[in-house]
């Protein structure tokens, strides 16, 4: 359940005055999503989504989120597009939440995506990744690797409540990635949470992409690693190599990885792995019981971190030297 905040029609309405999107018809909470409140409205123009910001997103991040939104859309990726006031602010308040209204964008997620989905995906993400290139803002990613650490050192305690010895494991992988992680590899803003609830297709056809609330600046491959662990397991934990060869050779076609990131890529996983580890650790751990939120479980990131040590080249993956 994502509506955390309950919103009265008399002051949507007052809310919607303030742009120039007709008159309310009907509003429902959207169910999916975890991080802030959101809303399908309807219009006498067009569908909207209506997104309240909950207090896990710093509202002083909010001019980087909606701006880049709005810069990817004027340079033709198909992403949601912040609406303007009648003011020319992008962020206005409702129910005492910084909120927005957001195009609506036709598609659905894919529950059981193959390898030609896979393709587009790395293809729109190299085009997200060449797209902001020369976007103004920059945002630290606060989940790399001091992140990791601070999220490791309040779970660590509890840890082998998950399992017997993961204290052990996960605190020799944390040395192991910190004292490995690359450096001086390209970087730019990346999404880092293009997972397949955040990739809209219209039958196989890719629509666009969405939920940029955890876009940051950082390695670009870094971005690549954690599309590999989003998008090419199956559901039993397998690493599905045509998954993987179709969604480098997507991303491949628009921005060539250079030899750096292509020896790195391994490592990359490895921590890409971790990150999303860790915060499902965290949260598992200190989520009350009956709280909206469903939890996630962090096994399935312990799975594919113990798959990615075993990795020593990134042609494991499925990666061919560019055409």
């Amino acid at each position: 359940m994502a509506v955390y905040t309950d919103i009265t029609e008399n002051d949507l309405r007052n809310f919607l005055s303030e742009y120039d999107v007709g008159e309310l018809t009907s509003y429902k909470g959207i169910a999916e999503g975890v991080e802030n409140s959101n809303f399908l409205l309807h219009t006498t123009k067009d569908p909207l989504i209506l997104t309240l910001y909950e207090k896990r997103v710093d509202a002083g991040d909010l001019p980087f989120f909606l701006g880049l939104m709005q810069h990817l859309a004027q340079k033709g990726l198909n992403c949601p597009l912040p609406l303007p006031r009648h003011d020319g602010k992008i962020c206005g308040e409702l129910s005492g939440r910084p909120a927005a209204l957001i195009s609506f964008l036709e598609g659905m997620w894919l529950r059981k995506p193959e390898a030609q989905h896979c393709h587009a995906v790395g293809v729109a993400l190299a085009q997200m990744h060449l797209a902001a290139r020369d976007f103004s803002i920059t945002r630290r990613n606060a989940l790399s690797v001091n992140g990791w650490q601070e999220l490791w050192a309040k779970a660590a305690p509890r840890a082998d409540e998950v399992l017997p010895g993961l204290q052990q494991e996960i605190g020799a992988e944390l040395d192991y990635l910190v004292s490995h992680w690359p450096q001086d590899l390209p970087q730019g803003v990346i999404h880092a949470d293009l997972f397949q609830d955040n990739v809209f297709f219209l039958s196989d056809r890719l629509s666009g992409l969405i939920d940029f609330y955890f876009a940051c600046n950082d390695l670009l491959a870094y971005d690549v690693s954690i599309c590999l662990n989003a998008w090419c397991f199956q559901p039993d934990g397998a690493y599905n190599f045509a998954k993987g060869s179709a969604l480098l050779a997507g991303y491949q076609s628009v921005r060539p990885l250079n030899a750096d990131e292509i020896a790195a890529l391994p490592v990359l996983c490895r921590g890409s792995a971790l990150r999303f580890f860790l915060t499902r650790l965290y949260d598992w751990l200190t989520t009350p019981e009956g709280a909206l939120v469903v939890k996630k479980d962090p096994i399935e990131y312990l799975r594919k971190s113990r798959f990615h040590r075993a990795i020593e080249a990134a042609s494991e993956y499925g990666l061919e030297p560019a055409a």
